[in-house]
């Protein structure tokens, strides 16, 4: 446990006092911490438009209180957090608890899988995806400490290089920063060494030339945040990651919340997925536009072609196949990809 959970935890204990019936009372505001980064142009719109779009949803009894990636606690640290009261959920991706449960790999980051996210979402809100998700929490922090409103990936991340990397060989020896599970995995895998850090050092990693590239998040985020311009090698579509987030809220505070406003959140977090999945790919098409056209910034995108995009899937799928045999939940996640992907025509 890290000093700073720590001191949350004891802050956290002074407010129990007040406790969850009394805030459900004057309606409730959940404290809530994403894997967007203060600077994501998807953390300013969740705040302003998305939270105005919940509040309206039930006449002001939801709001939302945001807290950006690491703002509360590092990333690893959410669910013990959520549980001691600190924070009230999180949106952030399932792969970030691999090392805890290889199956959260798989539920986290089936990396190279799904051609698109419309297709993966459909394993969350069609398939067995998010009862798998509610499975392997109640199995690693507690049956009932936290519920899963809702699971799926937003867009299929780009991937921000110092370097061109036109296919499966150039990736060999080189250093890039992904997090631990099947991406750090699949890019071993390919000839590549990987070191994991936190998102907000890839920057200046980039920039001191540590590493060569980075798994980070969104063209378009990429670029609001400066990664184009330090690596302007960006390969997109990408090749890697389409991360998937979960949204978890605590427990005893989704039980008192009741039936209505329960509906409304869940309905509200599959509007705001959907949109959120369809906006960062209408402002990824309308940024990678500009800057092929020479109006934007002085980038190469590159585009692999589907040979060498298969030759990452076949690399994957092996992958896949031996984080299943790292747990009885990882196989059973793993059994259930394959079975939603040929139902899909994708295998």
């Amino acid at each position: 446990m890290t000093k700073r959970l720590m001191k949350a935890l004891a802050a956290a204990a002074i407010g129990t006092a007040i406790g969850v019936g009394s805030a459900l009372a004057d309606g409730v505001t959940l404290k809530i911490q994403t894997s967007d980064r203060a600077g994501d142009e998807t953390f300013r719109v969740q705040k302003g438009e998305w939270t105005d779009a919940l509040k309206n949803m039930t006449g002001g009894k939801l709001n939302i209180e945001w807290f950006s990636d690491g703002q509360v606690v590092p990333r690893k640290e959410t669910v013990p957090a959520i549980k001691a009261g600190i924070l009230d959920g999180h949106i952030t991706s399932m792969e970030y608890h691999s090392g805890i449960e290889p199956g959260f790999a798989l539920l986290g980051n089936l990396v190279a899988g799904y051609n698109n996210a419309d297709q993966e979402q459909m394993f969350y809100f069609m398939g067995p995806g998010v009862e798998l998700a509610q499975e392997g929490y109640d199995m690693v922090f507690g049956k009932g400490a936290v519920h899963v409103v809702g699971a799926g990936p937003y867009n299929r991340e780009a991937f921000v290089s110092k370097v061109p990397i036109k296919g499966v060989a150039d990736l060999k020896g080189k250093k890039l920063r992904a997090p631990e599970g099947l991406v750090a995995e699949v890019f071993r895998r390919a000839g590549a060494s990987t070191v994991a850090m936190p998102t907000g050092e890839a920057l200046t990693a980039l920039d001191k030339g540590v590493i060569d590239g980075s798994d980070v998040s969104s063209y378009f985020n990429n670029r609001t945040n400066g990664y184009n311009r330090i690596a302007p090698y960006p390969i997109w579509p990408g090749i890697h990651s389409q991360a998937v987030h979960s949204f978890v809220v605590n427990g005893k505070v989704w039980d008192k919340m009741g039936p209505e406003l329960q509906s409304a959140l869940h309905t509200w977090w599959e509007w705001m997925y959907m949109k959120k999945r369809h906006y960062t790919e209408a402002k990824d098409r309308e940024l990678v536009a500009l800057d092929q056209s020479g109006k934007g910034e002085p980038v190469t995108v590159i585009d692999w072609s589907n040979e060498e995009r298969m030759k990452l899937r076949k690399i994957a799928e092996k992958a896949w196949l031996d984080f299943s045999k790292k747990s009885p939940f990882a196989e059973k996640v793993y059994n259930a990809h394959i079975e939603f992907m040929k139902r899909l025509a994708l295998l």
